[in-house]
């Protein structure tokens, strides 16, 4: 069982790797092909604004909106699980970390591709929340990334009994990345390729969690 579960490691991680090269090559043909569709989907997304989600959607893409959500989650693993938690919390902060690093330090600065709300072209027809227009380059989504990493890995290291949650914490990051496309500041293909990135981060942690940990699911 050990050895399967080091052999879909190691593959989940080969795929990792072989998706963020892909990514590497978007100004080859992912963007000068489907750039035009995906500036007309994110119109449409963003156009969609109202007066009564403006806020809501400014709050899911805010760090500091999700601190309680983030404090609520340790606080329920401590009192149920005891001190494994801090195991979890060191797997994820070196998790997001990766996600991260992935996404900010790699991708966008590599691939460069300018947020819509940093094309003059957009200015116009863009809606933005008051977070302003964010960093210049968006390709992939940050918000993206590391939601989705944290959301796969909980999902494979909570226990079958929390399927709830682990429900919760998946639409939880497809609404916060929805939300980067709706606040103007991802195209679709950002937010697309950020949450397959950060799936795949999540699983290869969350598999490694479980090697070092193969009898213990917090």
């Amino acid at each position: 069982m050990k050895n399967k579960k080091f052999i879909l490691l190691i593959i989940t991680f080969v795929l990792l790797v072989l998706l963020v090269a892909f990514c590497l090559q978007a100004n080859s043909w992912i963007i000068p092909q489907y750039g035009t569709a995906d500036t007309q989907l994110f119109l449409k997304i963003n156009g969609l604004h109202h007066a009564f989600f403006d806020p809501i959607m400014y709050a899911l893409s805010s760090k500091l909106f999700w601190i309680p959500f983030y404090a609520a989650l340790i606080w329920w693993m401590w009192k149920r699980f005891g001190k494994q938690v801090l195991w979890v919390l060191l797997f994820v902060a070196l998790m997001i970390t990766s996600a991260d690093r992935i996404s900010s330090g790699i991708l966008k600065n590599s691939v460069k591709r300018l947020r819509p709300s940093h094309e003059m072209a957009l200015s116009s027809q863009i809606h933005l929340s008051k977070a302003g227009p964010g960093g210049n380059y968006g390709f992939v989504s940050s918000h993206a990334t590391n939601c989705f990493s944290l959301s796969l890995f909980l999902w494979m290291v909570l226990p079958a009994k929390d399927r709830n949650l682990k429900i919760v914490i998946l639409f939880w990051a497809i609404f916060v990345s929805y939300s980067r496309i709706y606040n103007g500041v991802h195209y679709p293909l950002d937010v697309f390729f950020g949450g397959l990135i950060g799936t795949l981060i999540g699983l290869t942690f969350g598999q490694l969690y479980q090697l070092f940990f193969p009898n213990q699911k917090i």
